[in-house]
């Protein structure tokens, strides 16, 4: 089983094609909504949803993945419930990028100490991290010097921030699912 978080954009249109491109890895891929403007309520809901599709699933090698901010709750969640997470362009700090886009950012801070300072190193074999080159909207560079000491980068070249095409990455996701 395969979840799939959207990013703070959720009605776009390349959510479905990311869906339908990771069919390629698991028939059972599940598509989890939020609100994106509410983070409090958010992850509650998303650790309500993730932990009722991880007891109805058989696989015992579920994975979580998301885009910007979906790949921001898929670390945090998929390290809460137990499960491998692979992250495209994860937006690190909503608090700060999202502050004019939604009513609460400060509630991302309230998450943020509600976490073992230390679970990226707890983390460290359970994250797979895609970064482009080409994201006009977060600061790769930065990213990547945040989570390096944690998790392995893998570099794309060509996609922008929603990363609307991931199947060049599909093999390796597979890989790294069913290691």
């Amino acid at each position: 089983m395969i979840i799939y978080l959207h990013g703070f954009d959720s009605t776009s249109p390349g959510n479905h094609e990311k869906v339908l491109q990771l069919k390629f890895i698991d028939d059972d891929v599940r598509f989890v909504s939020y609100s994106t403007l509410h983070p409090k309520h958010d992850m509650q809901h998303l650790l309500n949803e993730v932990q009722k599709a991880i007891e109805t699933s058989h696989d015992e090698q579920a994975l979580i993945c998301g885009v910007g901010l979906g790949a921001y709750w898929a670390e945090r969640v998929g390290y809460l419930c137990g499960i491998k997470q692979v992250l495209f362009n994860p937006n690190l700090h909503p608090e700060k990028t999202l502050q004019t886009a939604i009513d609460r950012p400060e509630e991302f801070d309230d998450i943020a100490t509600k976490c073992l300072p230390d679970y990226r190193e707890r983390n460290q074999a359970r994250c797979m991290v895609i970064l482009s080159r080409q994201d006009e909207v977060l600061d790769s560079r930065a990213t990547a010097s945040e989570l390096a000491p944690f998790y392995a980068i893998t570099w794309d070249e060509e996609q922008g921030h929603k990363f609307p095409k991931i199947s060049q990455h599909l093999q390796a996701m597979k890989t790294f699912k069913a290691a």
